[in-house]
This record gives C-alpha cells, sequence and structure tokens, in this order.
C-alpha cells in the first residue's frame, strides 16, 4: 500500500480505539483535511510508545534527515497529530489514537470542512467503535448528588478529581463546537470540557487552555451540572487528566447511545437514582434534566427506571424538595473499572481480537 491516508487510517485502526474503515472513504478524507502526505506517512511510522526522532528516523525508508524530521514531529505534534512526552533520552514522539485523541485535540483548527467530514465519517463507522467494550468513556456523578452515608471512591467523583488536582484549565467542547458549525447546535454551553495537571500552572499562557483556579474549576463544574450536562471521564481508576460535560444532542459519545441505540456507548456510574417518596410533590421538575429518560411519571407517582439511569445525578439539583438522591447499585451491578489506561487497553484490544 502506496496512499500515505490508507496507511495511517490502518495503523490507527490496530489501536484498541479503533479507527473503523468506510465503503466510499470517508476516513481518509477526514485524514487528508488533517495531515499532509507527508504528515501521515511520518505519522504512520509511530507506535504507541514514545521513541525519539532517531528512532523514528530508523525506522524510515529513506532515512530522512534528522533535524527537519525532528521539527517536524515537534509541528505535528503542536497541531494534535501526535503526541510528544518527555523522556529519559529527551521529547519522544508517539501515535495518538484518532478518538479520544486526534479529533479531541483539534479545537484550534476545526472549521466547517472538517465539522462535516466528520459528521460523514461519524454516521457511517464510529458507532462500531462505540459498541466495543470497554467504553471509552464512564459517568461520574457530582459529589453532591450522592447521598450523605454512601461510600465513593476517589474515581467516581468529579469534585474529587478537581480536589487532587494542582493544575486546572477549560476549553471549549468539540462536540458541540462541530455540531454548531454544520448548523445544527444545541443550547448547552461550549466553554465547559475541562483538564487537569500534575504541575501548578501548566496550563498559564496556553493557547487553546484556559487556566484556572480550583475554585474556578469547582464553578465551571457546576455550571456544567445546573446546564443539564452529565459528567464524564476516561474510563480508568487512575490517569485521568480530563473531564467531559456532554448531552445528547452533540456528544459523539452520548449520541452514539440516543440516535444508534447503543446502550452501553457509555459505561454508568456505580449509582443509581432513588427517589423519597415522602419528599417527592411529582412537580415534575426533574423531568427536563434526565437525558437518557430514567426518570417517568406512572399512576402518579414518580419512578426511577434503573436500567436507563447511568447514575450521572443531573437531576438531583434540580429538585427544589431534595427528594432525589443517587445510591450505590449493589455489588453484582457495578461495571469494574480498568485500574489505567494500560488495563482498559489491553481489555479492548481482547474484545476487539488484536
Amino acid at each position: 500500500m502506496t496512499d500515505p491516508y490508507l496507511n495511517l487510517a490502518n495503523k490507527l485502526d490496530a489501536l484498541p480505539n479503533g479507527f473503523p474503515s468506510t465503503s466510499n472513504g470517508a476516513e481518509l478524507r477526514l485524514l487528508a483535511k488533517l495531515f499532509t502526505p507527508e504528515e501521515a506517512g511520518l505519522a504512520a511510522q509511530l507506535t504507541e510508545a514514545p521513541q525519539s526522532p532517531a528512532q523514528v528516523a530508523a525506522s524510515c525508508d529513506p532515512e530522512p534527515d534528522l533535524r527537519t524530521l525532528a521539527q517536524t514531529l515537534k509541528g505535528m505534534a503542536r497541531k494534535g497529530l501526535i503526541d510528544a512526552e518527555r523522556t529519559s533520552d529527551g521529547i519522544g514522539y508517539k501515535l495518538l489514537p484518532f478518538v479520544v485523541g486526534i479529533y479531541e485535540m483539534q479545537n484550534g483548527r476545526i472549521d466547517v470542512e472538517l465539522a462535516r467530514l466528520f459528521e460523514d465519517y461519524y454516521q457511517q463507522a464510529f458507532g462500531e467503535a462505540l459498541s466495543i467494550q470497554p467504553a471509552f468513556h464512564r459517568v461520574i456523578p457530582v459529589l453532591e448528588s450522592v447521598r450523605v452515608d454512601m461510600e465513593v471512591h476517589p474515581y467516581e467523583s468529579a469534585a474529587g478529581l478537581i480536589e487532587r488536582a494542582k493544575a486546572w484549565g477549560v476549553v471549549d467542547c468539540i462536540c458541540r463546537t462541530q455540531k454548531a458549525l454544520i448548523d445544527q447546535a444545541c443550547e448547552h454551553p461550549i466553554d465547559v470540557c475541562m483538564t487537569f495537571g500534575s504541575t501548578a500552572g501548566m496550563f498559564d499562557g496556553h493557547s487553546l487552555i484556559r487556566a484556572l483556579t480550583r475554585e474556578q474549576a469547582y464553578a465551571t463544574l457546576q455550571r456544567a451540572a445546573h446546564a443539564g450536562l452529565v459528567h464524564t471521564i476516561s474510563n480508568s481508576q487512575e490517569g485521568i487528566w480530563y473531564l467531559c460535560n456532554c448531552c445528547i444532542c452533540s456528544c459523539g459519545i452520548l449520541r452514539g447511545m440516543a440516535e444508534m441505540g447503543i446502550a452501553n456507548a457509555v459505561a454508568r456510574s456505580p449509582f443509581v437514582n432513588q427517589i423519597d417518596q415522602d419528599r417527592c410533590i411529582i412537580c415534575e421538575a426533574c423531568l427536563p434534566y434526565c437525558q437518557f429518560n430514567a426518570l417517568e411519571l406512572a399512576d402518579v407517582v414518580m419512578r426511577v427506571n434503573e436500567i436507563s439511569c447511568l447514575g450521572c445525578g443531573v437531576c438531583v439539583s434540580a429538585c427544589p424538595e431534595g427528594a432525589l438522591g443517587l445510591i450505590r447499585r449493589p455489588e453484582t451491578e457495578i461495571l469494574p473499572v480498568p485500574t489505567d489506561h494500560a488495563e482498559w487497553a489491553a481489555l479492548r484490544s481482547m474484545a476487539r481480537g488484536i
């Protein structure tokens, strides 16, 4: 195969995340929008582990000029096409999956053409990637929505993630940005997707990430919750560096449930909503806040469909009587959470047979 975009597409599909092909080449047009032929060919030479420019050069045929190669790799990392990280040998470069990875890094570059190319690809092929388990994302609640006597592990709480971080930032949601560009904007706020760091001040002066204080991060989380957005993070216990605030009308993950009927497109939290019937006045204020149709009025009683409930807790703050709250599901109903990204990738690779 000499087509650099086809080579790269196959390389991306060999990653645990997957990059399913289409019958009409929608995935290749998407890559051609993002990568030059040279960049695509170079990215296809990278691995999941960081490599120095010298190591990358050794894998190329013919071997390129090292200085020129290093500059190209640096430029690609700045454009969010590949990842760069510090190693014992200096800066190393590695392949990024398309989702979650390359696509989410395109906030500074996305335009109408890219938005339409992504939508075309999404409609044709992305459901296949969303169907594989374990899911890309899992839901976590705001801590205040969990009843006070319930156990909450650190990796199960959005507030806990904020508390443990040393740096906080916010970016525009790539999903709602994309939908707006194709004239399908929803009414939810855009500037609520958050990122976390382990080094104080690491987002200061960043071109795309607006640095926040801890207090501003909490306020952003509350603003997202009050807007009815669902908090989702990467599906692992450790190494969590971002928090998405999602809606079924725009989010590429949750749309899998709403538009494609993929019930497990996102992993539910270990909690489920519970209604205190003595407090519930059946005002129905909570109904518009449930994106998963898990609340229902039956026989003049508000009930929770425990199968549909993902345990996000968004509806809890909408109840004026304090009648709603999350409780922990029975242990037999709690989905196991991979320890880290490596375990998640191994489980997903096994599920895909790669």
